[in-house]
């Protein structure tokens, strides 16, 4: 670059009627100040900003898992929990939404899982292993099963059990979360 520099501003010089090295070094030498002052770029403005803990806002949506899929329903609301809906998402930082799901027990699986899925918990004791299917736990408890898939699709850390906390599921259509007024959550 340098050299493409040069060759300018000596031609520049000879236009104007300069003739010596002297003439042309002088010349060169304001030019690349002129240069350098024009090339200064504000980096500031080019970083990546981080959200902090304290700068998040936080909205409470409300959805309605009447004829959902339990894989396809669970991933859009891990989604909100975790932030990475909104242009500010960072990784480190708990900055998604509160999460609010009614009619949890009339969500739908495809295919036979509500017939094969088994759904484990062990107590930690020998012999404290139990399975029970999905079709029982829909009955027995509804919210257990979305809880279980959306708990899935969250890290595995201290940040993603904060990120946990913040979902509510209820078996019905009501909720007592209205003075939060929630808005309907549109995917």
């Amino acid at each position: 670059m340098q050299n493409g520099r040069k060759k300018i501003t000596f031609a520049l010089a000879l236009k104007k009627g300069f003739s010596g090295k002297k003439a042309a070094r002088k010349i060169y030498k304001v030019f690349i100040t002129i240069l350098n002052r024009i090339t200064i770029v504000n980096t500031l403005s080019y970083k990546t900003k981080s959200a902090k803990k304290e700068e998040v806002e936080r909205k409470w949506y409300v959805i309605d898992a009447d004829g959902e899929t339990v894989g396809r329903l669970s991933t859009r609301i891990a989604t909100v929990l975790r932030g990475k809906h909104k242009p500010s998402y960072t990784p480190h930082v708990d900055c998604g939404d509160f999460v609010i799901v009614l009619n949890a027990d009339k969500i739908r699986f495809t295919g036979n899982k509500m017939d094969q899925k088994e759904y484990i918990t062990f107590s930690g004791y020998p012999g404290g292993q139990k399975r029970i299917v999905a079709k029982d736990l829909l009955v027995k408890k509804p919210f257990a099963i979305l809880e279980a898939a959306v708990r899935g699709m969250l890290p595995k850390t201290k940040l993603g059990r904060a990120m946990f906390k913040k979902l509510f599921v209820y078996e019905g259509t009501e909720h007592p979360h209205q003075a939060q007024k929630p808005e309907p959550f549109t995917f």
